[in-house]
């Protein structure tokens, strides 16, 4: 993950509409694939982007250097899609929301498996996505998301293996 040079960061912060754009440019594509697909529903995963770096906009002067930027903004963006989530009734939302296909229809295992990661437990899909879609270590994971290295590892560890279960018992049933 490319990591911006302090001195943009700094004068972001100062107001340099510039640098902010900058920033935007360097992660809009990052933070929206990681929004969504914690969110699912594109509409919503937009806003949820947009919020993300209203946020980031308000309090980037609170940036302290002390972790890499990266991982303050992608903590930003999962906490708004967490604050998105709880208002729109995350469990209810979830269950119904069904992925729309990207160019023409989606092959039947990427439907499958947007299903299966739509039904995981938000702790868990909010682990897996960090580590296998944005490519942070675990470390990194757990700053963004709030909780020991140890967590996302066993967090992962479970969203990987109930991925598996909901594709084997799919395959399975189409052997029947």
């Amino acid at each position: 993950m490319h990591e911006p040079r302090p001195d943009v960061i700094r004068a972001a912060a100062a107001g340099e509409t510039g640098a902010f754009e900058e920033l935007v440019r360097l992660y809009e594509a990052d933070v929206w694939r990681f929004l969504r697909r914690m969110i699912v529903d594109p509409r919503v995963a937009e806003d949820v982007a947009q919020e993300t770096f209203i946020r980031v906009y308000r309090h980037l002067g609170t940036f302290s250097f002390e972790s890499k930027f990266s991982t303050w903004l992608f903590r930003v963006a999962r906490n708004a899609a967490v604050d998105a989530l709880r208002r729109e009734g995350r469990r209810s939302r979830l269950l119904r929301a069904l992925p729309p296909p990207e160019a023409g229809p989606p092959p039947d295992q990427r439907v499958e498996i947007e299903h299966a990661i739509a039904a995981l437990a938000p702790r868990l899909r909010e682990s897996l996505l960090a580590v296998e879609v944005l490519g942070l270590t675990y470390r990194e994971a757990g700053d963004v998301l709030g909780v020991p290295e140890g967590t996302v590892k066993s967090r992962t560890f479970h969203a990987r293996a109930t991925l598996a279960a909901w594709l084997s018992a799919g395959e399975n049933a189409d052997e029947m």
